[in-house]
């Protein structure tokens, strides 16, 4: 592997911004200073002008392998990440047969080592019967708990079956939080005359907030780490700036969440904006912002989760819920950050140092010696509109589609290794991608 000297860049970190040279040797960070002298035979990547950023991570994302492949694999999904500035992504397990077994989690991590151009980890899913498989899993990110039906066959919805999975192992525990009795009742309320407008009112924010409030509750009582994914609710905000412990319980926002509203978006977009959970009132997105901004949540996802246009078309509530989003996270945050909502610390804190952080990944998430050389380097002068058509994700639309937004990622590089460059990925970056390392140490005993 070629060393590396990146030179003059401005390198963002989430307590600021200075100008330094980064100099990388086998794929890891070993100097960042200003006025490093090239080295011979060192290859020189000058970035003055750029902002360079810890590679952004994705920890939760559906790339629909095996199973469903149409509408995404770990390649193009991958593909995708990189052209985006994502650096390493965590993939969730509602595929098809589900990841639910360690054995269905290691064939995933060897596929992935042949396709992926980012790092990658895996999450296990639960169930109520497979709890030995749960514990017995070390390579897995964490254990994917679907309190409500989603996309998939995963449900574990029943208490004692929580309660079995909260008590036993120390594993991290990721929720889909959601009461799926609630979301039962409402649609049988409802019946047939339930249209897309009704779609965040069916998955309710009564249905979030008692789904949260439970994986709250068995977290506390058993001492078991908890990270709450896609918070959606002005309520869940509220309940978690009280009750959240931290070191314990953690929090992620979707930018969809707070960037598309209802019921507007539902006019504009069709079932391309149904999603689980759901789009909601403006009230909702505003109080989601200001806990990302106040660290009641600590980073940011996409639930980057692709449907063809043919499923999509199909109508409510036929259509199946999700939306693309990891090749637009981080565009859409850095325009955020330019239009002067937050900062570009925050965004390395929210996108690269938290995500590292709270599922223990070693060597990632920031820009320092002996960590991995993974960069995202943008260019805040530059714009970029998305256009469908033109995405990497192979569903090949957004629900951004026309939106103009400042900065533009020019260049993702993984472990010293460019893999994204000025609108195109590097072919040569398939199956550079590893997987992730997880710190044993981490696990709350």
């Amino acid at each position: 592997m070629n060393n590396l000297l990146i030179r003059g860049a401005q390198v963002v970190s989430p307590t600021g911004i200075s100008r330094a040279d980064v100099r990388v040797e086998n794929g890891t960070i070993v100097t960042v200073a200003a006025g490093l002298v090239p080295e011979p035979g060192e290859e020189i990547l000058e970035a003055t002008g750029l902002h360079l950023f810890p590679g952004v991570i994705d920890p939760q994302v559906h790339f629909r392998e095996p199973g469903n492949t149409h509408k995404e694999d770990l390649e193009s999904g991958s593909r995708a990440a990189a052209s985006g500035g994502v650096t390493s992504f965590l993939e969730m397990p509602n595929t098809n047969p589900p990841g639910t077994t360690a054995e269905m989690i290691r064939a995933k991590y060897a596929l992935a080592s042949t396709k992926c151009h980012v790092d990658f980890g895996f999450f296990i899913g639960a169930t109520p019967d497979n709890l030995e498989e749960l514990n017995s899993c070390p390579e897995a990110c964490g254990i994917k708990v679907f309190m409500g039906s989603s996309t998939g066959t995963l449900l574990v919805s029943e208490r004692p079956d929580l309660e079995r999975i909260f008590g036993n192992g120390r594993k991290l525990i990721a929720v889909h939080a959601e009461d799926d009795a609630m979301i039962k009742a409402n649609k049988d309320r409802l019946g047939d005359t339930a249209t897309l407008q009704d779609h965040p009112y069916i998955r309710s924010p009564e249905a979030a907030l008692k789904a949260t409030t439970l994986a709250v509750e068995l977290s506390k009582k058993y001492n078991r780490r908890l990270h709450i994914l896609h918070c959606t609710t002005e309520e869940e905000a509220d309940f978690l700036r009280r009750e959240k412990i931290e070191g314990l319980i953690s929090a992620e926002v979707c930018p969809q969440h707070f960037l598309l509203i209802a019921p507007e978006i539902y006019d504009k977009l069709g079932t391309y904006a149904q999603m689980n959970p759901p789009l909601r009132e403006a009230r909702h997105g505003k109080a989601l912002w200001k806990a990302l901004v106040d660290g009641v949540i600590d980073c940011t996802a996409t639930d980057h989760a692709p449907h063809t246009r043919e499923e999509k078309d199909k109508g409510y509530p036929l259509a199946p819920a999700g939306m693309p989003g990891v090749e637009t996270l981080f565009p859409l945050m850095l325009d955020r950050a330019l239009n002067g909502y937050c900062t570009l610390p925050d965004l390395a804190r929210w996108m690269c140092e938290a995500p590292a952080r709270l599922y223990g990944m070693v060597g990632k998430g920031a820009v320092k010696p002996g960590y991995d050389a993974d960069f995202t380097l943008v260019d805040l002068q530059a714009e970029r509109t998305i256009r469908n058509g033109h995405l990497q994700t192979r569903v090949n639309w957004s629900p951004y589609d026309g939106c103009t937004l400042k900065g533009e990622v020019k260049k993702t590089i993984v472990r010293g290794k460019v893999v994204y460059e000025n609108g195109v990925v590097v072919a040569e970056g398939r199956g550079w991608g590893l997987p992730l390392k997880f710190d044993p140490a981490w696990e709350r005993a």
